[in-house]
């Protein structure tokens, strides 16, 4: 009985670990690239002044050369000008990097959030799966309400009105399409296997089970 109890613990441990297999969409060498990829990757340097290669999800995403350059359009607008305070915009990112279990964008906005005021506990409660404590209350509001959406695919008027008094109608908006946007980004990347950057030093994310 133990044997059989140990190689069960075995199998769960192997299933929930994450996969970190060869990419599957690797950027074509330039020599390869359509006229449309060579100019999606150059206005990608011109508008976030680094090299396409540098942002994993975006490395697949550039074998559609026009969604590449609407994509970083809307994630240029989402992530850096959008209505919802920057704290709640990481905040959101990385929810959405552990609704995926996307390692890749977990490990590049971890930091980030931290120096927007996203503490490591609530972080760590995260990664874990577990509603953190100790929430401030616009964390909080914004941790409810995609809780909600992500579970029921709605939300209930309480949650839409508490959520709708903390950012009003533009920034509800806004944060309902951020979450969208790197609900995308975090599909693309799965799908591609997009490689952890070589110092990433966060704590990997194991997958958790979906229990709907």
């Amino acid at each position: 009985m133990k044997t059989k109890c140990v190689c069960l613990f075995v199998l769960i441990a192997s299933l929930s670990a994450p996969v970190l297999a060869q990419e599957r969409l690797p950027l074509p060498s330039p020599d390869k690239m359509t006229e449309e990829q060579k100019k999606a990757a150059q206005l990608f340097i011109k508008e976030r002044g680094e090299d396409v290669t540098h942002f994993g999800p975006f490395v697949p995403i550039m074998r559609s050369p026009e969604v590449a350059m609407r994509g970083r359009a809307l994630g240029d607008y989402l992530r850096f000008h959008s209505a919802v305070p920057s704290k709640l915009r990481e905040f959101t990112i990385m929810l959405s990097a552990r609704l995926f279990s996307q390692q890749y964008e977990w490990n590049f906005h971890y930091p980030i959030a931290l120096k927007e005021g996203v503490s490591e506990d609530v972080l760590e409660a995260v990664r874990i799966g577990a509603r953190p404590t100790g929430m401030s209350s616009d964390l909080e509001t914004v941790y409810d309400f995609l809780a909600e959406l992500h579970r029921n695919r709605s939300v209930s008027d309480p949650t839409y009105a508490k959520t709708l008094n903390l950012l009003g109608d533009k920034g509800l908006i806004d944060l309902i399409c951020l979450d969208g946007y790197f609900m995308m980004i975090g599909e693309v990347a799965n799908v591609d296997r997009a490689p952890l950057q070589k110092d990433s030093k966060v704590t990997i994310l194991q997958r958790i089970p979906d229990n709907r």
